[in-house]
């Protein structure tokens, strides 16, 4: 797992300079249907309390304008604009002087963008991949729709929510001069431990997805037909009316400010990851993390560079049957269901936060200069 060796990444603001950080994301302001709003907010936030100047460009859509939970975020500046003519006649001198411009995954016109400031920046450029095992094979059927292959090396850093062996594909294969992992965090003053009545044995929380249902059903469906007397929960839209939920409580949509308290409702929480992250290891998503810094302990199925992020029967615990889940969730005492709950908080505390990614950020950038 490539991280930077941060033994306090909630230090002071970084004593090497202010960074003038320009970033071209998919949205700041909105987190209608979409991953991503939630990262940047982190990682603004922490860039600016660490003494940086950062703006953030948003391509002004329709259906993030209809729906912006936070229109104007308190920190750093946040510009909408309407597309690469705009966006060339507004912003070239703040690309062009920046001492990092990143380009983040699913820009509108994104190739366009990724051209126009790997042209223009005389500072860092880094594409920020928040979708990486998609991009890749987004790549290789020739899809491009916000990254073409011939980009990549132009960016001096390709920063990956994958980390693993997937970072060397990036350098070895597509020609990445440095290729690092930016994973997903948690916001632990969002999400942590709280005192409430427990609703359910096991929860899960996740949109409906064809790849992520077989799993549903093993590690989570069968376990609440075979046990009666469970209480089983899960939310998310999108599910087939076909789906045989029996017992299962259904919450069709469950907006970000309630995660928090879901997550503490539950004895146990489920994790399942997209087939195409599985493939790809080293891809943890949002969900894991928030899920630890809530204190409650997670049931996941497997994948390759798990064990680099948690340590399996200790921080978290690992499901490949529905009997393995159901031996969990009834013969687990509570003093030890309490301590792989604590362990995992522990870990995502001091090395998963915004704050963390942050610093890696920075120092990713230093480095770079410095070489």
């Amino acid at each position: 797992m490539t991280l930077i060796d941060l033994p306090n990444a909630a230090q002071p603001p970084s004593r090497r300079g202010r960074l003038r950080v320009v970033i071209i994301g998919l949205t700041i302001t909105s987190s209608w249907g979409n991953g991503h709003a939630t990262t940047y907010r982190g990682l603004v936030r922490e860039l600016v309390g660490r003494g940086h100047d950062v703006l953030f460009l948003e391509h002004d859509k329709p259906w993030y304008a209809s729906n912006r939970d936070l229109p104007n975020p308190p920190y750093g500046r946040t510009a909408l604009y309407d597309g690469v003519v705009d966006l060339r006649a507004r912003f070239t001198d703040e690309v062009r002087s920046a001492d990092l411009v990143v380009v983040g995954s699913y820009v509108p016109q994104g190739v366009d963008v990724g051209r126009w400031v790997t042209g223009l920046a005389e500072g860092t450029t880094a594409f920020y991949d928040i979708d990486t095992p998609v991009t890749l094979a987004k790549l290789a059927r020739g899809d491009f729709e916000y990254l073409a292959p011939d980009l990549i090396p132009r960016y001096d850093l390709y920063l990956s929510f994958t980390g693993g062996p997937t970072l060397r594909r990036l350098e070895r294969e597509f020609g990445s001069p440095a290729a690092r992992a930016l994973y997903c965090s948690v916001d632990p003053a969002l999400y942590y431990p709280e005192d409430r009545a427990r609703r359910w044995d096991l929860g899960y929380l996740g949109t409906y997805s064809p790849d992520r249902q077989p799993p549903l059903e093993e590690l989570l469906l069968q376990p609440a037909r075979a046990w009666p007397g469970g209480r089983f929960v899960v939310a998310g839209p999108q599910y087939p009316a076909d789906v045989a939920w029996g017992t299962v409580e259904r919450v069709e949509h469950l907006p970000p400010s309630e995660h928090r308290a879901f997550y503490n409702e539950q004895a146990f929480t489920l994790n399942i990851t997209r087939a195409d992250m599985v493939r790809a290891g080293w891809s943890p998503s949002v969900r894991l993390f928030e899920a630890a810094a809530c204190g409650v302990p997670i049931i996941s199925d497997w994948w390759d560079g798990l064990d680099d992020l948690f340590t399996p029967g200790e921080e978290i615990l690992i499901a490949r049957s529905t009997d393995d889940v159901l031996r969990y969730l009834r013969d687990t005492p509570e003093a030890e269901r309490r301590r792989i709950a604590v362990r995992a908080r522990d870990k995502i505390l001091t090395r998963h936060t915004a704050a963390h990614r942050a610093a890696e950020l920075e120092a990713y950038t230093t480095q770079g200069r410095d070489s």
